[in-house]
């Protein structure tokens, strides 16, 4: 087992929340927070973990690459697809033929910076879907894949890289570089048992004030 391979399966027992906090105290720009990006379709499970292939759209008639083959086939067992749509636009760039094709690859599930349509298909299939919004507009005229596996820019200096770890549950979407992967697993651990001191004096009847101030050094 490799340590990116340990710290991942570490990583899982915390939330995005955790993680987020842990990004913000290592000064990762934006907490490394999607900020938009929301639970579609959950799932099997609650959360999702896993190394990122990522997919740029442009919009149809716009000039540059085209994949040789169907950004859907690109999917990899065990890796969670980002995509990337051009901002304004109607049109979803993901549905249900989509999900069915990325599940058979065992595929972890799918984040799309942009929307996304056939959302009841994706919950039937307990397929994890992330978005920005749904549609009912398919990409038909409007949107196109352009490049699979480039970096691509969130907003501002947060990036989403290819094997960037992406995490996503009912709170949001973020993604961890792997690199700040083990001290973002040690960061979390501190705080989850800060926090269970926490809650446990604030059951007991402590005030909130004084509480956090003894415990959140």
């Amino acid at each position: 087992m490799t340590a990116i391979t340990k710290a991942l399966q570490g990583l899982k027992r915390f939330t995005t929340c955790d993680i987020g906090d842990a990004l913000v105290k290592l000064k990762q720009p934006y907490g490394g927070f999607l900020d938009g990006l929301q639970m579609i379709s959950p799932g099997a499970g609650t959360s999702i973990y896993g190394p990122a292939i990522t997919v740029k759209m442009v919009e149809t008639n716009s000039p540059g690459p085209t994949p040789p083959l169907h950004f859907a086939d690109a999917n990899e067992a065990g890796h969670i697809m980002y995509i990337q749509q051009p901002k304004g636009l109607p049109s979803a760039c993901w549905g249900g033929l989509m999900s069915t094709r990325a599940q058979q690859l065992k595929s972890l599930g799918v984040m799309v910076d942009g929307r996304v349509r056939d959302a009841q298909e994706h919950r039937d299939m307990g397929f994890p879907v992330f978005a920005r919004g749904t549609a009912v507009l398919g990409s038909n005229g409007y949107t196109r894949a352009s490049e699979i596996n480039v970096p691509l820019q969130f907003k501002g200096d947060l990036w989403v890289y290819p094997k960037d770890i992406l995490v996503g549950d009912e709170n949001g979407v973020v993604v961890v570089p792997p690199s700040l992967l083990e001290q973002v697993v040690e960061l979390c651990q501190e705080r989850f048992e800060i926090d269970e001191k926490t809650m446990e004096a604030l059951r007991a009847g402590e005030a909130m004030g004084p509480t956090l101030k003894r415990l959140r050094k």
